[in-house]
């Protein structure tokens, strides 16, 4: 006799796509529970958006502050209070912990399970999966446990006291000389808070330029940005030993084949994101996983065993909030709906660096190497009237559009408000929509929105 199945769906981690999907998977009829080992929310609540983003406020407000001669206004002195501004970025994180948990917790429906969760294997027609020191069955299994920081086999680093994506609101003491391993938008971002808040940064990056998928005009040109404000590079460089010495630590590293080293106070480990599937069970019941450990999917986000789901980080690919939560509008589609809704979708992104880098699509670089014939749009933020009256005139926005079609392949915005700016790309992507509708509206004058129809209008 079959086994009897208590949950329809078992949802393992409360991130940003496991917590909608549990909610609405049970507003459908279906007996749902989540399993979550320690807090709601994910890396964007506990460590990622939501205390980043407040910190780098209050970094651009410190900016701002010491540049108001420029607007005319005499700010003798500007002081930070470094805990100040952590114990800021950490009351919001609690209070979304406990917005999220009050939305969860005694709703019966979904259930919320506290503990690890390890799959144990099949029983008949379910899947049996240990929570904490409990045993439950489940019809179908969603994987949402994220992702954690990569640590690169460097010697000496595992001696090193490193600060990381998940640790870095702990600390409360401002470094005196912080080294980021890495270029990209982690290091980018965490670089210039820390610059802007008193620190000596330094970032070192293996590669050829930093941010590797983008084009390298639009690299160069943040990078240039941000050394103009103090930040430090290391380009083609790659750290062969870290040494641990009394008060900071020593990097022996080697560029373009030249030894060198470099003393800091402190490591920021941003080399990457590592699948958190170490103790999932994976193998209990046969699940495929890429060479660097993620778990492989199709369109559907289906692993390779029937009945297991996989959303979030885990899944490579794109690792953004945003991708995350519209995973559990593909699952949701595909395990209570008509499971049309698939990934193939147009995923923008941004830094959020001062100024800001918004993205969508392919870069012109990534067009080229496709075989597509493309057309270029390009306009400087200095030549915006609203950028001028706001003194934000650095950087540029790059346009790439099917010369066959008009259709924007692609943008990168680097401004002020990017991340906002760029959605206008976006939806002219999703509507398949030619870039004359943009370059032929009507924008109102003054806005940053002009630059934005300003670069198509320069396609050629």
């Amino acid at each position: 006799m079959p086994a009897k199945t208590p949950y329809d769906v078992l949802i393992i981690g409360g991130g940003q796509a496991g917590i909608p999907l549990a909610q609405a998977l049970a507003k459908s009829g279906k007996k749902v529970a989540l399993a979550e080992r320690k807090h709601l929310g994910g890396s964007c609540v506990n460590f990622g958006c939501t205390p980043t983003k407040a910190v780098i406020a209050s970094a651009r407000a410190a900016f701002q502050a010491r540049r108001g001669a420029v607007f005319g206004l005499r700010i003798p002195t500007v002081e930070v209070d470094f805990p100040a501004v952590l114990d800021r970025a950490r009351s919001l994180v609690m209070q979304s912990r406990a917005s999220l948990r009050r939305g969860v917790e005694n709703s019966g429906n979904p259930e919320l399970l506290p503990g690890h969760a390890r799959l144990l294997g099949r029983e008949e027609n379910a899947f049996r999966v240990r929570v904490g020191t409990d045993e439950v069955l489940a019809a179908h299994v969603v994987l949402d446990t994220g992702s954690r920081t990569r640590v690169p086999p460097i010697p000496g680093l595992a001696k090193a006291d490193c600060l990381d994506a998940g640790n870095w609101l702990d600390e409360h003491r401002l470094p005196e000389h912080l080294v980021f391993l890495g270029g990209g938008y982690i290091a980018l971002e965490m670089s210039q808070f820390y610059l802007r808040m008193g620190s000596r940064v330094t970032v070192v990056e293996r590669a050829g330029q930093i941010l590797s998928r983008e084009d390298e005009d639009v690299a160069r040109l943040l990078q240039s940005l941000l050394e103009s404000e103090g930040v430090e590079f290391r380009i083609n460089t790659v750290v062969r030993k870290i040494e641990t010495r009394r008060g900071g630590v020593t990097l022996r590293t080697e560029s373009n084949g030249s030894p060198g080293e470099i003393h800091a106070t402190r490591l920021f480990l941003a080399a990457g994101r590592h699948p958190n599937t170490g103790d999932l069970g994976l193998d209990t019941v046969g699940i495929a996983t890429t060479p660097e450990g993620f778990v492989a999917v199709d369109e559907r986000l289906a692993t390779s065993v029937p009945g297991i789901w996989a959303a979030g980080d885990i899944r490579g690919g794109d690792m953004f909030t945003h991708t995350s939560w519209d995973d559990f509008r593909v699952l949701a589609s595909q395990l209570a709906g008509d499971g049309s809704r698939t990934t193939r979708r147009v995923v923008p992104y941004a830094v959020y660096t001062d100024p800001e880098l918004g993205r969508v699509g392919l870069t012109e670089r990534a067009a080229r190497e496709a075989g597509t014939k493309i057309k270029l749009g390009r306009f400087e933020m200095r030549n915006n009237g609203k950028a001028r009256e706001l003194s934000a005139t650095e950087g540029a926005i790059k346009v790439v559009v099917d010369a066959a079609t008009d259709q924007i392949l692609g943008a990168a915005v680097l401004s002020d408000d990017a991340s906002e700016l760029v959605h206008m790309y976006v939806d002219l992507m999703n509507a398949k929509a030619p870039y004359t509708v943009l370059r032929d509206a009507v924008h109102i004058h003054p806005t940053l929105a002009e630059a934005v129809q300003s670069a198509v209008s320069a396609i050629k």
